[in-house]
């Protein structure tokens, strides 16, 4: 009976853990992502929302004291993240993943850029910032419940990142070199496709058995190239036999092999022997 008993008591208390277990209650400070292109460049921000609650929140008595280190945010590190070089108020950096920490005052805060490496936001204390900040505050007419980052004031080459909390905000500029990027896009469209898109492009169409000429075109857009690899030469002598075009094939085929040579590829070594065999 005592042991009917004591496994009944064991059955309950496994199941409610398992109910704590599933158990989901709202956060204090509900996660957060902005998201925004600006030109050629996306730029995200992962951050947590802490609220006023009716609370002070900049100063002596507030939650965020003058002149100590801030998460600004709440929970984990926020992440800042972006897909191009840009300046980011005075610093220029290269594209990636950073957080930020804060020493907000009454007139302005510092704002301290670190690479993003832990989620452990008091983590960065310690090490030494890639650049410092130093941005002046406005004062809001309405107040902000919630801490807000926003990205504002976008145009092609530039933007804003705001970040408000009660009745304080700061603007910091991001400006990014879009005309660079599109010249850059322009040159490499206008160059045309390079020698792994038009080898990628034969290779389907011949595996595929597909418009074969076609095919071969693209590969000798290819192979043509001084930096033509082994196994592209080698696609080209299977394509011209596949249209039977045997001396061109038998040509292909010895270019392969010394290039395969050159480049002590075993494979294609015995590949290009069989096939200049089989020519």
């Amino acid at each position: 009976m005592k042991l009917k008993l004591y496994a009944l008591v064991l059955a309950l208390f496994i199941g409610s853990l398992s109910v704590q277990a599933q158990l989901r209650t709202p956060a204090l400070s509900p996660g957060s992502t902005v998201k925004q292109t600006v030109g050629l460049t996306d730029i995200e921000i992962t951050y947590s929302r802490p609220a006023v609650k009716g609370r002070t929140i900049f100063g002596k008595d507030g939650i965020v004291p003058y002149g100590k280190f801030w998460r600004t945010g709440a929970n984990a590190a926020t992440k800042i993240s972006f897909t191009s070089d840009l300046s980011f108020g005075e610093a220029n950096l290269p594209k990636g993943d950073y957080t930020i920490l804060t020493k907000p005052s009454s007139t302005s805060w510092e704002v301290f850029i670190y690479k993003y490496d832990s989620t452990n936001w008091s983590s960065y204390v310690e090490k030494d910032p890639i650049a410092i900040l130093d941005i002046s505050i406005q004062q809001l007419n309405a107040p902000i419940e919630s801490l807000e980052y926003a990205i504002q004031n976008v145009t092609m080459d530039g933007a804003d990142l705001e970040i408000s909390w009660n009745r304080t905000s700061i603007q910091i500029p991001i400006q990014i070199d879009t005309k660079a990027q599109v010249l850059k896009n322009i040159d490499h469209a206008m160059a045309g496709p390079s020698i792994f898109e038009n080898f990628n492009a034969a290779l389907y169409l011949h595996e595929n058995k597909i418009e074969l000429p076609k095919a071969l075109t693209y590969i000798q857009n290819a192979t043509k190239s001084k930096n033509a690899q082994f196994f592209m030469v080698y696609r080209e002598a299977l394509i011209l036999k596949d249209l039977g075009r045997k001396n061109e094939a038998l040509t292909a085929a010895k270019r392969s092999l010394e290039l395969s040579e050159k480049a002590k590829n075993d494979d294609f070594i015995r590949f290009s022997k069989k096939l200049i065999a089989e020519l």
